[in-house]
């Protein structure tokens, strides 16, 4: 019988709001990587995971985040690693792959959440370079990560894998053709491997969120801008990182035991499909 989750309410930071983070009890002790992990979405959603009892591989670029990440964790009585790695470079996942399994063992749950890059670019001006930069940051990154950790996930015949696309891939927007053709493959690839894989008893699920406060938001708008994007929603607000985090979780947990091959749209409201 799946357990029903209970509510932790003793770090504010942690959690979507004044609920703190959501317990699920058959996430204790599981492994997690989470990549794109050093700040933002991926950063809460290691920490939620961490809240959850789950020993989690902290995975980005930046060194110095990458460590105040684990720090937070750590701190909050939470089990982690810090892992430097390009994820569009298969020697860096490579390596990724033999320190979490040296050193936590082989993932339970895999976020790859590596990516980014979806500044406004006008297609009649796209470079071809610049392309190939978002299709190798956005899409190469998620197939290279699943690659590496999917044959353990075999062997076992269990694991959680859940991925990042956008609301850029759901409906028209003002981000690149670049990026929104990179998150697009990203639903399809989930998909793809939901029902290649489902008879191995691994779940493949994918998020979608639309604007999520962020550093980069914070810096390229005030905040009367960011309030006025929030009233634009009709939940009335600008996402957090937490509202994917809690969505991650969630889909990780034996809550979710009967769902697989889904894109969910963690927009406000502002994509119904």
């Amino acid at each position: 019988m799946t357990q029903n989750p209970a509510t932790h309410t003793d770090s504010a930071e942690s959690g979507p709001g004044p609920g703190g983070t959501v317990i699920y009890p058959d996430l204790a002790g599981k492994v997690a990587v989470v990549t794109g992990a050093s700040r933002g979405i991926g950063a809460a959603t290691a920490a939620a995971l961490g809240a959850n009892g789950v020993a989690v591989a902290v995975v980005g670029r930046d060194r110095a985040a990458i460590d105040a990440t684990v720090e937070a964790i750590t701190t909050n009585g939470g089990h982690a690693i810090g892992v430097a790695a390009d994820c569009t470079l298969e020697d860096d996942i490579d390596a990724l792959h033999r320190q979490v399994t040296a050193n936590l063992g082989p993932p339970d749950i895999l976020a790859a959440y590596a990516g980014g890059d979806g500044m406004p670019v006008p297609t009649a001006t796209e470079t071809a370079a610049h392309w190939r930069r978002v299709v190798e940051s956005d899409l190469t990154s998620t197939f290279l990560t699943v690659s590496a950790f999917l044959p353990s996930m075999i062997e076992r015949r269990n694991g959680v894998i859940v991925t990042m696309a956008s609301a850029a891939a759901r409906q028209a927007a003002r981000s690149s053709a670049a990026y929104a053709a990179a998150k697009a493959g990203v639903i399809a690839l989930s998909r793809h491997l939901a029902g290649e894989y489902a008879h191995a008893g691994i779940r493949v699920n994918c998020l979608a969120p639309s604007a999520i406060e962020n550093e980069k938001m914070r810096a390229w708008m005030s905040d009367e801008q960011r309030r006025a994007l929030g009233e634009a929603f009709p939940l009335g607000r600008i996402g957090q990182p937490e509202d994917v985090a809690a969505a991650t979780v969630f889909l990780a947990s034996a809550g979710a035991s009967w769902i697989t091959g889904v894109t969910l749209d963690i927009s406000g409201g502002k994509v119904m499909l």
